[in-house]
């Protein structure tokens, strides 16, 4: 989806509160975000090269021959391994493709996220200016990098795992991030 697309902008002007208004919209390098994904595609590749041994093993490393009396299924139980591991190797794909859609919006009132959605439509999460407490950046040679604003803590079996939510992979970051701290109220550096 393109910022300039007739669309996304009517999504991004039904969002608006009267008397809001935009200040800025931008959209994530596709590149950055598959690049954070580049560590689960290494874990997929023998994840998903195991599953599909296991499966040539099952089955006697032979193509099934239906004309003996049937076929034994054991060896699909693997196909879930297998297909985990094929996700995993393509997450980076996925990942820019989402990027593609993902738009971030700064306004006289707040910033404001829109990612598509697992299951179709749009995912939009509002942080006024009060929720934007904790800023931190990280910026890359060319001036591009990434605004957290927010973190997501989840616990699991596997230990304590935590998301980073707000602008990821823009251009001209430091820019953006003065316009935050200007709706936060503070001064800029």
């Amino acid at each position: 989806m393109n910022l300039s697309s007739p669309k996304l902008q009517q999504m991004i002007q039904q969002e608006m509160n009267p008397g809001e208004q935009l200040i800025w919209s931008g959209q994530p390098r596709p590149f950055r975000l598959a690049k954070r994904a580049i560590p689960l595609m290494l874990f997929g590749i023998p994840f998903g090269g195991f599953a599909l041994f296991w499966i040539a093993g099952a089955s006697g490393f032979k193509i099934p021959d239906f004309s003996e009396g049937g076929f034994s299924f054991f060896p699909l139980f693997g196909l879930p391994f297998f297909l985990i591991g094929l996700g995993m190797v393509l997450s980076p794909v996925w990942e820019a493709i989402k990027a593609r859609s993902t738009v971030y919006v700064i306004t006289t009132m707040r910033a404001i996220i829109f990612e598509p959605s697992i299951f179709g439509g749009m995912d939009i999460t509002s942080f006024r200016a009060d929720d934007l407490a904790d800023i931190s950046r990280t910026q890359r040679t060319d001036g591009s990098g990434d605004l957290v604003f927010a973190r997501e803590v989840s616990h699991g079996r596997n230990g304590t795992r935590v998301k980073e939510i707000g602008f990821l992979g823009i251009p001209r970051v430091k820019a953006v991030e003065d316009m935050l701290r200007a709706l936060r109220g503070e001064s800029v550096r």
